[in-house]
């Protein structure tokens, strides 16, 4: 490895080169196109080798993996000072959703920085993260610095679709690679909500809903459309998708959902207890003002209709009719997900998981939460940090399977104005340069104690 400069510390102990190596690799990782749109054309091995170069510059030792040719992944371990210590697992996806560029003020994949905005697909979700590990590592190979644990950092493919080249190919055939690992971190956590009354809250991620992406079948007879036809396969699923896009899901509150809630009741001074007989959460959410967007999509199941697919001719009834659900349901509330789907298609719509994943729950009250909370409220004085459960999933459901409980912990100091949860998949993705030096710097302050 070539001779590195000597550095220049900040307050946090991350030299200066890392503050301009993140907003760097931020930008170079938004201009390797890595849109995943489902179907299996990502490529994501290009930002893979971007990745695997500087880690194998900080004097690591990466490995790129691929399930599928073009879709790559890449693993490197970082050893802690501390060997009886759990090892830390520190991941990010490298694939981003589609964008249309003539949607967007600035071209989606051109990475471009202006007036200190890094503008792009994956600004926020989640090359942005990825940078601030790749910076990171720089950094500590420069100034020495060791973690207490062993850090396994994990770039994956595959995360904005079904993962299966990515975690869940990582999990199933290379779990010896993340021996050790009992906790890790990654996207969706640790970012400034504000909430329009001065405060500034960010919400660190201990659990995920599940994943139950369901395909809907109805069968009935083919035949003229102009004929009266009482076994229509379109009517029999409109009126189940109908019956799906309206149900009203009954309250079911995780253990995260409700330390969320009594800590934002506590924040406004609202008297509450999410565990009590009686407890009406959405009175409490009424109260809560904005806030209340951070926990109102994590207290029920939902199951929102998406696509529908049926006929090839208007006056031909198609015997069979097709459509597709987003479902999500809370933790522990799988059983009555499945009991209740079946009852709202009806004996004439048959249903399957297109994709299924499990719901999350992390603790709250452990000393990997606690240091994560620090870290925050260290460079973001008078924030206050609170848990929350993320509506949707990520990389930590496949690598739950290895025993590993995951956390959303991805820091970024936003300033009033960006809306980092409409900006996820969204027109017009970008982060601040000072978001990123934030990022970079909590993250330093969390992984060197954790």
């Amino acid at each position: 490895m070539a001779e590195q400069p000597a550095p220049t510390t900040t307050t946090s102990g991350v030299d200066a080169a890392a503050l301009e190596e993140v907003v760097t690799y931020t930008s170079e990782l938004i201009r390797i196109d890595t849109t995943n749109r489902g179907g299996g054309d990502c490529r994501e091995r290009p930002a893979a080798e971007y990745a695997a170069q500087r880690l194998a510059a900080a004097g690591l030792d990466p490995v790129i993996l691929e399930r599928t040719p073009g879709r790559g992944n890449v693993v490197a371990r970082i050893a802690g000072s501390d060997p009886s210590a759990d090892a830390l697992l520190v991941h990010g996806h490298l694939d981003v959703v589609p964008a249309q560029a003539e949607e967007w003020t600035k071209h989606p994949f051109s990475g471009e920085v202006e007036d200190g905005v890094v503008w792009g697909r994956g600004a926020v979700d989640m090359k942005n993260m990825d940078a601030m590990i790749l910076a990171l590592a720089r950094s500590w190979a420069r100034t020495g610095v060791r973690p207490r644990r062993d850090l396994v950092i994990a770039f994956t493919a595959d995360e904005e679709a079904s993962a299966e080249d990515g975690s869940d190919f990582l999990a199933d055939r290379h779990a010896a690679l993340f021996e050790g690992c009992t906790e890790g971190i990654s996207e969706s956590g640790a970012f400034t909500f504000h909430d329009g009354a001065g405060r500034e809250i960010y919400p660190i991620a201990a659990g995920e809903r599940g994943t139950g992406w369901l395909e809907l079948t109805a069968r009935g007879r083919a035949g003229h459309g102009s004929k009266v036809n009482r076994s229509n396969a379109v009517t029999r699923l409109a009126a189940a998708v109908d019956r799906i896009g309206h149900h009203e899901w009954p309250v079911r509150l995780s253990p995260t959902v409700q330390a969320a809630l009594t800590e934002l009741a506590a924040l406004y001074g609202i008297e509450a207890d999410p565990a009590a007989e009686g407890f009406d959460v959405d009175v409490l959410l009424a109260k809560l003002g904005p806030a209340a967007s951070l926990v109102e999509a994590t207290v029920r199941n939902s199951s929102n209709p998406t696509m529908l697919n049926a006929g090839y001719k208007v006056n031909v009834i198609p015997g069979e009719a097709t459509a597709m659900i987003d479902g999500r349901f809370v933790p522990g509330g799988e059983d009555e997900f499945r009991t209740t789907l079946d009852e709202l298609t009806g004996p004439d719509v048959d249903w399957r998981f297109h994709h299924r994943e499990t719901a999350l729950t992390a603790p709250v009250d452990s000393p990997t939460f606690a240091l994560m909370r620090e870290a925050v409220e260290e460079f973001a004085p008078g924030a206050r940090a609170v848990p929350y459960c993320m509506s949707g999933g990520t990389d930590a459901k496949q690598f739950s399977r290895l025993g590993i409980t995951g956390y959303g912990f991805s820091p970024l100091k936003l300033p009033p104005g960006f809306d980092y949860q409409a900006l996820f998949h969204g027109v017009d993705e970008r982060v601040p340069v000072e978001a990123l030096h934030f990022g970079v710097r909590v993250l330093d302050r969390f992984l060197r104690s954790a």
